[in-house]
């Protein structure tokens, strides 16, 4: 029987918190030793893409946590509320972390969890990127994740998306439903957006993160700490990261399972479509990637369109630790 049908059969059976124990490396976690704190608090959103930290909760108690608590907090939020220490850690896009870190937030990205989870919707007649010169694209806001997403796929084709697109934005309605509508030609959007134009049959991608190069080729979702908490609490920060990322491959191996979970905890209120996007999107590839990489690569392209001014190498050295990460890697090979 292959280690997916065991690790499937398990779950079925005994839960998140029994599958952590067929892949728990027993002597490194008694070497160790228990974690300094037995509390930590994580970001809590909708976002079906950040599951690994809500499936994280009974691998976090087999961790040796005790009081984990979830903080109800905005994707553009994440890195100021890590930052402030309103929580400990948080799961985001690697480009708003570097630009958060820009602005001035004190915060440490530990590690990559997922690869792949946003698509850029297009109208009939437009193909590819370099079609949407001249054409209406549907943001929230300015600086925005889908706004700096779309800035970087124009420079890479040779656009200068603030000359040669039209961004249309509006805070009370939502891109999707303004390229439903068709007032707006093109829109980038997250699960469970996709899924839901493609059950609808509006639009076709253009370009998918999880497939096409160069964004393919780097995580989307990384971990982020706070400073201190990383600091004080070493041995608790690396127990944290293992939880999330066990939790990345068991939405890897058992993704109908895990959207189930996620559901029925109230993270999101769409089985279908979390169950599609844990099955589409790459968890089971965190230990492919170098998360150094992924944060020179975002941070060199928006420092080169001037969308940040603080070089790659000072938020690499600044901003990250990759000491925790790097063992897991190694601890969790299988």
């Amino acid at each position: 029987m292959s280690l997916t049908q065991t690790r499937r059969r398990f779950l079925a059976t005994t839960g998140l918190a029994g599958a952590a124990a067929l892949i728990r490396p027993p002597r490194v976690l008694a070497a160790e030793g228990p974690p300094e704190t037995t509390s930590v608090r994580i970001t809590k959103n909708q976002n079906i893409c950040y599951a690994p930290e809500y499936l994280a909760e009974e691998l976090l108690r087999d961790e040796g946590f005790t009081d984990i608590r979830y903080v109800d907090t905005s994707v553009p939020e994440i890195g100021s509320a890590i930052a402030q220490g309103k929580v400990d850690f948080g799961m985001n896009y690697a480009l708003l972390f570097v630009r958060d870190i820009d602005a001035g937030a004190s915060l440490t990205v530990i590690g990559g969890v997922m690869v792949g989870c946003t698509e850029l919707f297009a109208r009939e007649g437009i193909k590819s990127v370099t079609d949407l010169k001249g054409k209406r694209v549907g943001v929230l806001s300015s600086g925005s994740l889908p706004h700096l997403l779309v800035v970087l796929m124009a420079a890479q084709v040779g656009l200068d998306a603030e000359k040669d697109i039209d961004w249309i934005t509006d805070p009370k309605v939502k891109p999707k439903e303004l390229f439903i509508d068709g007032k707006i030609d093109a829109f980038i959007g997250g699960p469970p957006e996709p899924q839901e134009l493609r059950a609808r049959g509006i639009g076709h991608v253009i370009v998918n993160t999880a497939v096409d190069r160069p964004w393919s080729q780097y995580y989307c979702c990384m971990l982020g700490g706070n400073p201190e908490y990383v600091r004080k609490y070493p041995v608790a920060t690396k127990r944290a990261l293992r939880a999330v990322l066990k939790a990345a491959d068991l939405c890897a191996t058992d993704p109908a399972g895990a959207a189930r979970r996620v559901v029925d905890r109230g993270f999101t209120p769409r089985y279908d479509y979390a169950a599609q996007t844990l099955s589409e999107n790459s968890f089971d590839k965190w230990r492919e990637y170098d998360p150094e990489d992924t944060m020179r690569f975002y941070a060199l392209r928006l420092h080169d369109t001037g969308l940040i001014k603080t070089i790659p190498t000072k938020i690499i050295a600044e901003n990250t630790d990759w000491r925790f990460f790097n063992q897991l890697k190694r601890e969790l090979k299988t």
